[in-house]
């Protein structure tokens, strides 16, 4: 008799403490966490997915700068290469290559739409118009799913950091996640020149 209290009573500790451990709420945030990164992913490949119509609608243009487009479809290419799985998110140098691959693509898709403005016969193509439009919309979406993203990682990360949960984290490996980061964080930082008397 006494030994089955001792036992109701183990099992009554040992629920309690797997309750406050954070085991399901790892499992919820992890699933959000791939969820949010699907949905990055997603909006990235809409953006490469644009690039080819876009760069053939520019080559109508007879003489438009070759560099430039070179430029972009090395870019899509490189951007297209690199793959990070859900799996490779607790790796920062990983997301640092995505990150870079990325920023160099949109770099140069900005480049390629500041000189087509030099260009009437484009910015009066019809074609060119909407492949834009879609574009910038894109490029909203991607910002969008990046910050959805980010919320999901922190909330995961201060699971993964916070007591008890931490204790959980550290017996079943659920390592912090890797969140996005800016390029050139102390470029950003300086504030802009503004020189009025410029002409």
């Amino acid at each position: 008799m006494r030994m089955k209290i001792l036992r109701w009573g183990m099992a009554l500790i040992l629920t309690a403490a797997l309750t406050g451990c954070g085991y399901n709420d790892f499992q919820r945030l992890d699933e959000q966490t791939s969820s949010a990164w699907s949905e990055v992913l997603n909006q990235y490949q809409r953006r490469a997915d644009l690039v080819p119509n876009l760069v053939a609608t520019v080559k109508g243009e007879a003489n438009f700068e070759q560099e430039t487009l070179t430029r972009v479809i090395e870019a899509r290419a490189k951007a297209s290469s690199i793959q990070l799985t859900p799996q490779m998110l607790e790796d920062p140098q990983a997301m640092q290559r995505f990150q870079a691959a990325q920023g160099q693509l949109g770099s140069a898709l900005s480049r390629l739409l500041v000189v087509s403005e030099q260009y009437p016969t484009l910015k009066a193509n019809q074609a060119f118009g909407d492949l834009r439009v879609q574009l910038e919309g894109t490029e909203n979406r991607i910002t969008v799913a990046r910050n959805r993203y980010i919320q999901s990682v922190q909330e995961y990360n201060v699971l993964a950091r916070s007591f008890p949960s931490n204790l959980t984290a550290m017996v079943f490996s659920y390592r912090p996640k890797a969140g996005f980061t800016v390029a050139d964080e102390a470029a950003i930082s300086a504030p802009p020149k503004v020189d009025f008397g410029a002409k």
